[in-house]
């Protein structure tokens, strides 16, 4: 398969990354991407190459839609910048992060109550803190955080147990993330009393398939987001988000436009708040190609990745 390196800036440090690199491979069936964050190991990282070889070499299951709808990202930024992010978006829902290292619940307030401002009454605000808090801290943000209206709260807390004991808590959903994407056999997690959402991402998940097989086994909502992915990858997203059968959510899948530039003149960026069922052809290979120090770096991890 042919291979390349990509790495754009990111507009705003998003994920502690300032910028985002990967890896695009292509074969039979299209254009594939590679890109784990670095703190995935060897092992981890192997369902991340199995979505790309799905994609490059398998395809994607039919659709059952051509359009997906999708959710503004807000980073950690100030309210006005909140602001502005969401009203020049057209999305009608918004995910905030929180729980930034150096920023207080203050600033959490004012951020989602700038982006409450932006959408309106009617518009659905989710915020995600990866995982930062502990329960009592938990609880205490999201029952503050909640008087704008929240649509849920994802990956609140680190561990089951955790976000067990803030839902109990909590008048506000929980969605699941990490403890479902990181876990050994994400089909075998037990989420009946931790979670009232499954968030599913192809590359950690291991492909389109393996994210619906995923969705199968534990029965709740669910709602697609991204890696950080170039279109190539937030393609795939797209196509998971096309393929389930039901999509009560707005999907997290508009994270082209936390990006510089893209691996393509035709990005999937938000038009209305959906995005179109399609792959787009990376045609900016040369604009968006990685200096070759990064590059090493990903062939060889890409190497160990596919070794036998």
């Amino acid at each position: 398969m042919a291979v390349h390196v990509w790495s754009v800036p990111m507009r705003t440090r998003f994920r502690g990354i300032d910028v985002r690199d990967g890896v695009l491979v292509r074969g039979p069936a299209g254009w594939g991407e590679f890109s784990p964050f670095w703190d995935y190991d060897v092992t981890e990282s192997r369902r991340w190459w199995a979505a790309a070889h799905e994609s490059a070499v398998l395809g994607w299951p039919d659709p059952l839609r051509d359009s997906v709808p999708v959710n503004v990202t807000v980073p950690a930024v100030e309210p006005d910048r909140a602001h502005a992010i969401v009203t020049g978006s057209g999305c009608r829902t918004a995910k905030v992060k929180v729980a930034e290292p150096g920023q207080s619940a203050a600033d959490d307030l004012a951020r989602v109550e700038a982006v409450r401002d932006a959408l309106g009454p009617a518009g659905a605000i989710r915020v995600d803190a990866n995982a930062a808090w502990d329960v009592d801290t938990a609880v205490a943000r999201l029952r503050e955080l909640d008087r704008v209206g929240l649509e849920y709260a994802e990956q609140p807390c680190a561990t089951i147990g955790e976000l067990a004991a803030v839902r109990r808590r909590v008048e506000v959903r929980v969605a699941a993330d990490e403890v479902v994407r990181r876990a050994a056999d994400p089909r075998e997690v037990d989420l009946r009393e931790a979670a009232d959402v499954v968030v599913l991402k192809v590359q950690p998940l291991g492909g389109v398939r393996a994210a619906l097989a995923v969705a199968e086994a534990h029965g709740l909502p669910c709602v697609v987001s991204s890696a950080l992915e170039s279109s190539v990858g937030i393609a795939a997203g797209v196509a998971l988000a096309a393929a389930l059968p039901e999509l009560p959510f707005a999907c997290g899948l508009a994270t082209v436009a936390l990006f510089t530039d893209d691996v393509t003149g035709e990005p999937l960026l938000p038009v209305d708040g959906a995005l179109p069922v399609r792959r787009p052809e990376p045609d900016r290979l040369a604009e968006t190609a990685a200096e070759p120090a990064v590059e090493q770096r990903w062939r060889a991890r890409l190497a160990a990745v596919t070794a036998p």
